[in-house]
């Protein structure tokens, strides 16, 4: 559909570059260049300005950018009118969410969801918060949910649920007789860290932080991509970290990993709905956010 390659050429348009676009909706970056080409002989001129090292819009892209930008936005609202006339809630969802949620909350909420809408697709795309935010910035979602702090005048942010963050460790560690251990402890431990760009790294180091604690000051051991390589890493003796208690149910359940709390405070953040104040809502959207904001995740800890 031509709507499609209005979607590629936005995300190009708002990325400036092919293979960013390409690696957020999943297609090659040939695949990409095609898409924009097909735009170019529609419209017989260059929509962009490839000769640097990055990508600008030439005086024509410009102009299509703005009206491309409406076009989605009318596509998305004649979905939403057809949906409320014909009362049939269907169509699909496009949610990003950063790995503790997409991989630990989400897939019990979308499984109850399904259950009473059995037909609303939905595209759970996992990433870290940056990824989640640039996502939601070239419409390529249409809601995030992330752990990290996000700002920006484009964005609405409303806080869904708390989330702690507690110390990890492995059941041989001499720290299992305990039950919390004090921040400037951790200095004498291998210390295993998220990646930069990750909301469970940005509020470990503004909580470090606090307590005159810089990643300098750590025995940094390792810096991994994903909270199950954190998990395993630590299950076998390579270091200690922090992690979310969703991501260490079953672990804790059997003994694999121990969970320890701060004597100085909690670690705490917030879980957050964002989304782009350019949406233009429709029915499936609006029956998942209902869903999601009277969820009961609480049952998932017990």
């Amino acid at each position: 559909m031509e709507d499609h390659k209005l979607k590629v050429f936005c995300t190009v348009a708002e990325t400036k570059s092919f293979s960013k676009t390409s690696e957020i909706i999943h297609l090659t970056q040939p695949a990409v260049s095609l898409q924009i080409q097909a735009l170019e002989e529609r419209y017989e001129t260059k929509l962009f300005d490839r000769s640097s090292n990055t990508v600008t819009f030439t005086p024509a892209g410009e102009v299509l950018y703005k009206h491309a930008k409406e076009i989605l936005a009318l596509y998305a609202a004649a979905e939403k009118v057809i949906g409320e006339i014909t009362g049939l809630v269907k169509g699909s969802i496009n949610i990003g969410a950063s790995s503790t949620i997409g991989d630990y909350l989400l897939p019990s909420v979308i499984t109850d969801f399904r259950k009473t809408h059995p037909k609303i697709k939905i595209h759970l795309l996992v990433g870290n918060t940056n990824r989640v935010v640039e996502l939601l910035n070239s419409g390529n979602i249409n809601l995030g949910l992330v752990a990290g702090d996000v700002t920006g005048q484009k964005m609405f942010v409303e806080k869904l649920i708390p989330d702690e963050l507690l110390l990890v460790v492995s059941p041989s560690h001499p720290w299992v007789k305990k039950k919390e251990v004090s921040i400037s402890d951790l200095v004498k431990e291998p210390f295993i860290f998220r990646e930069a760009g990750s909301g469970t790294r940005q509020i470990i180091e503004k909580f470090f932080k606090k307590y005159g604690i810089t990643p300098r000051d750590m025995k940094i051991s390792m810096v991994l991509g994903s909270t199950e390589a954190i998990k395993d890493a630590v299950e076998n003796g390579l270091g200690v970290s922090i992690i979310t208690r969703w991501a260490v149910r079953k672990e804790i359940k059997y003994g694999t990993l121990y969970l320890l709390g701060f004597k100085e405070e909690k670690m705490v953040r917030n879980i957050s709905l964002v989304i782009n104040k350019n949406l233009v809502s429709s029915p499936a959207v609006d029956a998942f956010l209902t869903c999601l904001k009277s969820y009961p995740f609480d049952k998932l800890l017990s």
